[in-house]
């Protein structure tokens, strides 16, 4: 009994999913994985915030993108934000690699119950991530504490979601702030880091590869107008 108790006392005193945590998930990206010492840590939460309202489906995309696998994906979001952005859309998941019979979503009357509802859906063995859409106000330490634990006993990669880059206290692993660029082109910015330095990059995602790629074109290039005439010089 000693035992465990010191145990639990430790898993307490760390962060949680970091220093024990079930190994990574790349994404893919050189300059980014070395930034977080191998990939997004699993057990773990992070945090994905649009820039603005405009750029919550950039963001969204982001999230989809950082958590797709082969396993089951959790989606729970409140009934405003379902109201305000519909719910996700198959063909796009396909387009994630995120097959949509792998997808469960939930939608929750209020935040807390949001909360509540990632923080069971993280304990389930079966879920491999879990995205909770917050678009407004603040959160509870006490809760975000909770859904960190959460993730670090189950293994599962927890994504906060959020309609604007949030300025409260966090015990997350990575907080991003994600905006759409031209050329269906992603820009983010890791403004906390728990395992290295922050940055910004501009990205795309590859249908072929199924994964984000460094942007090819970090603004659109207009083509020359085949039937316009050689201008003369006087």
């Amino acid at each position: 009994m000693i035992a465990q108790l010191r145990q639990s006392l430790r898993a307490l005193q760390k962060p949680a999913g970091i220093a024990d945590g079930p190994g990574a998930l790349p994404l893919g990206i050189a300059a980014i994985d070395a930034a977080l010492g191998g990939g997004l840590a699993r057990g773990a939460l992070h945090e994905i915030a649009a820039a603005d309202e405009p750029h919550l489906a950039a963001a969204a995309g982001f999230a989809l993108g950082a958590a797709s696998s082969r396993s089951c994906l959790v989606w729970i979001a409140e009934d405003m934000a379902l109201a305000e952005s519909g719910a996700p859309y198959g063909p796009g998941l396909e387009a994630f690699g995120l097959r949509p019979e792998r997808l469960l979503t939930v939608a929750a009357a209020q935040a807390r119950n949001l909360l509540w509802a990632m923080e069971e859906a993280l304990r389930c063995r079966a879920v491999a991530a879990v995205i909770g859409e917050l678009r407004h106000g603040e959160i509870d330490p006490v809760a975000v504490r909770r859904l960190s634990l959460a993730a670090a006993q189950s293994g599962a990669l927890a994504l906060l979601l959020r309609g604007s880059p949030p300025r409260d206290a966090s015990t997350a692993a990575t907080r991003w702030v994600v905006s759409a660029a031209p050329n269906d082109c992603f820009v983010v910015q890791l403004t906390r880091n728990r395992r290295g330095p922050l940055g910004s990059w501009m990205l795309q995602w590859s249908d072929d590869d199924e994964r984000f790629v460094p942007a090819t074109h970090a603004q659109p290039v207009a083509a020359p107008a085949a039937d316009r005439p050689h201008r003369k010089v006087a």
